[in-house]
């Protein structure tokens, strides 16, 4: 008698888990492209200018 080790099922496609997976990246590509997006404040600039 041999022993196999039943794999786990791959989600199918349409899951829950594949739709909030797709969520979540959307969500992170958006916060990444607003903080992209943002100017770095003048206070800053003088600052790293001062590093030259």
């Amino acid at each position: 008698m041999t022993s196999e080790k039943k794999l786990p099922d791959k989600p199918k496609k349409g899951t829950a888990a594949q739709s909030k997976n797709r969520d979540m990246g959307s969500a992170l590509r958006s916060v990444y492209q607003k903080t992209v997006d943002e100017t770095v404040p003048d206070d800053l600039l003088a600052l790293l200018g001062k590093l030259d």
